[in-house]
């Protein structure tokens, strides 16, 4: 069993359907940048930031007896808020609800009180996995994509945390 496959080291939550999110580990990076469709189609570059997000610790990986099905990445670079960087799910495995359990633990994993994503325009898929997890439009940057917007999503799951903040 590789490294993405293995559950033992790696805390996290196993449903009843089989599905398992947790922290990803390092050296199962391989095994995400496999189930990646841009990585796959030959992105290099894609196959180094899966490698780079994995080694930082940063991703949280959705998997089953099967293998990886999806992985998210959070990070903090976003005004010093909860980004989601990337939200990846295998052709596969998609509308199977691995987008949305990724989301809800990205969520629970978020250690600021604001969490946010974006999707380009064109991505109708997204949208709706965003909106489906009641995320919530947040704003609109053109000049990224020319001629495919960028839409801004924030969390609605995503709130001041207990014992932080002025008054802790």
């Amino acid at each position: 069993m590789n490294a993405a496959n293995r559950n033992d080291d790696n805390p996290g939550v196993r449903r009843p359907d089989g599905l398992w999110v947790g922290r990803a580990d390092p050296s199962g990076w391989a095994a995400l940048a496999d189930i990646d469709s841009v990585a796959v189609a030959g992105d290099a570059a894609r196959r180094e930031s899966v490698r780079r997000w994995c080694a930082e610790e940063t991703v949280l990986v959705a998997r089953d007896a099967s293998g990886p099905l999806g992985y998210a990445v959070l990070e903090y670079g976003f005004f010093e808020q909860g980004f989601v960087t990337m939200l990846m799910v295998a052709p596969g495995a998609r509308r199977r609800g691995v987008g949305v359990r990724l989301l809800a633990a990205v969520e629970a994993a978020c250690a600021t009180e604001k969490l946010f994503t974006s999707t380009n325009a064109s991505n109708h898929p997204m949208q709706l996995l965003l909106r489906g997890a009641g995320w919530q439009p947040a704003g609109l940057l053109h000049g990224l994509d020319e001629g495919d917007p960028e839409l801004f999503y924030r969390s609605t799951r995503v709130g001041p945390r207990a014992g932080t903040g002025p008054d802790a």
